[in-house]
């Protein structure tokens, strides 16, 4: 049977070398392939074109002729060194004339989404919280888990539950009942596209423009963030040694609150069963919801693991948020909801809107690693390892800073909290750049605390640091430390030679 060409086809074979050239040579240019990037083979591109290999082959030899492509038999064409570099010398993009016009929850989100992550650079040391070692990753076992995750799924390919596969939901019930003491159904648990979408389907569901909702001070600002694009109003609650201060939430009347009571993040503190109390009956007043962030309550070192929210008495408005981005990768991007009965159906037909449902193949590798009793096993050697780096790095911070420094948040997690004591808050930029310019990277704590105007009493008066130690081995962490102490006695310097300088120039003014 002789089939019709469309006019579509028919517009693509009448595409000649000279349109391929320019089309492969303007891509070259807007960087859609790389520097070194290899393009297509002449066979391939022509089959893909509907036209002869012949008129492939002579628009890639033009380009070669211009130096746009390095040409050799046998492989495939790849751009030019000298052309990339050139590229990147010139980086600017054509300034755009057109009119942005966006909703007024884009407009909301454009004003508190947050900076792009920087490139990634050559640091012999970097402490940044929330990498992880690639070292500790259970390759094998993820593999296999996949691999019999694919051998298993169904011939037929369908869309699944957007609530998430039965079989990961099921295995997760389990787990949070053996590690965390929760019960639920496994009806109430959501699979979700990382802690970061849990939080983003709470937002939608929960929150109308100019509803209120209380934020930990210092807290997590990506949770401020998702909450205030829906237009909602940040009530910020500062933290104390015991966590939240619910003495002032008890004062406040709120939509939901989100909280770390596990452990505090930024600052670390567990929230005493007393202060949790509080803050549910304060839920049950008001009908809000709780938000309970368990984001990396495997990590445990020098206390025992307290009793979440969700499994006290008196929890029904608590949403319980789990993820396995600190245990095994947040490349993944799994995590999970535990929500009241009352709100399983909004939120699967919210998931099902928003993306259908999390891939299938990573929800069943994880629920067969949860039931072989592999996550389990992997997560006690993370946490060991762990628990070696947090002690090289207090063993490094003690040894080298003394009784300068405080160090809250150690007892578990993956981070602590360093304050230096002689340090105003007015030299932390001067660290940031010294240290990173021995190599280091550092990142302050202050960025976590409400920048509005009327919270700035709750800001501390010394620098901070968040440092993470989950991607380092110990000989980084010791080497990253010895650069740190030689940035802050260069930044004490600079200090002490600029008060030298004032005092002769104020000396001289007297007389």
């Amino acid at each position: 049977m002789v089939q019709t060409k469309t006019p579509a086809q028919k517009r693509i074979r009448k595409m000649g070398a000279r349109q391929i050239y320019e089309a492969l040579r303007d891509q070259i240019l807007e960087s859609v392939y790389g520097a070194d990037g290899l393009l297509p083979s002449s066979r391939a591109l022509a089959g893909e074109l509907g036209v002869s290999r012949s008129t492939v082959t002579v628009a890639y030899e033009q380009l070669a002729a211009e130096g746009f492509i390095d040409v050799r038999p046998g492989a495939r064409p790849r751009v030019a060194k000298a052309v990339a570099e050139a590229r990147n010398r010139d980086t600017r993009s054509r300034p755009s004339s057109r009119k942005v016009r966006l909703s007024t929850y884009g407009q909301r989100l454009s004003q508190v989404a947050p900076r792009p992550s920087e490139p990634s650079r050559n640091f012999i040391a970097n402490f940044r919280y929330g990498d992880l070692s690639p070292s500790d990753f259970p390759v094998l076992a993820w593999k296999r888990a996949v691999v019999a995750a694919m051998t298993r799924r169904p011939t037929k390919l369908t869309y699944d539950d957007p609530s998430g596969s039965r079989r990961l939901r099921t295995a997760l019930r389990a787990y949070l009942w053996r590690t965390r003491t929760v019960r639920c159904e496994v009806d109430q648990i959501i699979a979700v596209n990382g802690s970061q979408q849990g939080l983003d389907l709470c937002a939608r569901l929960l929150l109308d423009p100019g509803d209120r909702f209380v934020m930990e001070n210092p807290g997590y600002l990506m949770a401020r963030h998702v909450f205030s694009a829906t237009g909602a109003l940040a009530v910020s609650i500062p933290v104390d040694t015991d966590g939240l201060d619910t003495e002032q939430l008890v004062k406040t009347e709120a939509r939901l609150a989100y909280v770390t009571p596990s452990h505090q993040f930024p600052l670390g503190a567990v929230m005493p069963i007393g202060r949790r109390h509080q803050l549910l009956a304060w839920a049950r007043k008001f009908d809000a919801y709780v938000i309970e962030d368990d984001y990396d309550s495997e990590y445990r070192y020098d206390t025992k693991p307290v009793p979440p929210l969700h499994a006290l008495e008196g929890s029904e408005n608590v949403i319980y948020l789990g993820t396995v981005s600190k245990t095994l990768s947040p490349t993944l991007r799994i995590g999970y909801l535990v929500v009241p009965p009352e709100l399983r159906s909004a939120f699967a037909a919210a998931k099902l809107i928003m993306d259908r449902h999390t891939p299938l193949a990573g929800q069943d590798a994880l629920a067969t690693m949860l039931e072989t009793g592999v996550y389990d096993s992997h997560v006690r050697r993370a946490r060991r390892r762990n628990g070696e780096r947090r002690q090289a790095l207090l063993d490094a911070l003690h040894r080298r800073f003394g009784d300068r420094i405080q160090i809250d948040g150690a007892a578990a997690g993956l981070h602590v909290v360093v304050w230096f004591r002689d340090l105003p808050p007015t030299s932390e930029a001067a660290l940031i750049e010294a240290a990173l310019a021995k190599g280091v990277g550092i990142y302050p704590v202050s960025s976590l605390f409400d920048q509005r105007r009327q919270a700035r009493r709750h800001r501390p008066d010394v620098v901070g640091l968040v440092m993470g130690y989950a991607a380092l081995e110990t000989r980084q962490i010791e080497r990253g430390c010895e650069l740190l102490v030689q940035a802050v006695e260069q930044l004490r310097s600079t200090r002490h030679a600029t008060r030298q300088r004032r005092r002769q120039l104020d000396y001289q003014n007297l007389r």
